[in-house]
């Protein structure tokens, strides 16, 4: 998931990553073997805060982990594909929140 930021500043990045995107590029930046199980998982990665909405709202990666029904995951995509509820979840929960809507049209 991505989404485009504002136009107003030409030294923003092209796209903002959330959600399993974010995530794939903390996979990307380490070596992982899978299969392997949620705890070697975000012990490799250091539990990294993952931004689930383009906001920039985070969830600890051990914390969305820790809600699927799977300890083990046989590959890369099958984690991805079981998070991304998880992230979707958060998202939307936070979105009709009147902070989530505040944060949503303001630019920070």
């Amino acid at each position: 998931m991505a989404a485009r930021p504002p136009q107003q500043d030409s030294s923003s990045p092209d796209a903002i990553e959330f959600g399993i995107a974010a995530l794939a590029g903390h996979l990307d930046r380490t070596d992982i073997d899978f299969p392997a199980t949620d705890e070697e998982i975000v012990r490799a990665l250091g539990d990294p805060d993952v931004p689930y909405d383009a906001a920039g709202s985070a969830v600890a990666l051990s914390e969305a982990i820790e809600t699927l029904p799977k300890r083990t995951f046989e590959s890369e995509s099958e984690l991805l594909d079981l998070l991304h509820p998880v992230f979707e979840e958060y998202r939307v929960s936070t979105s009709g929140s009147l902070l989530g809507r505040l944060r949503s049209i303001l630019p920070f």
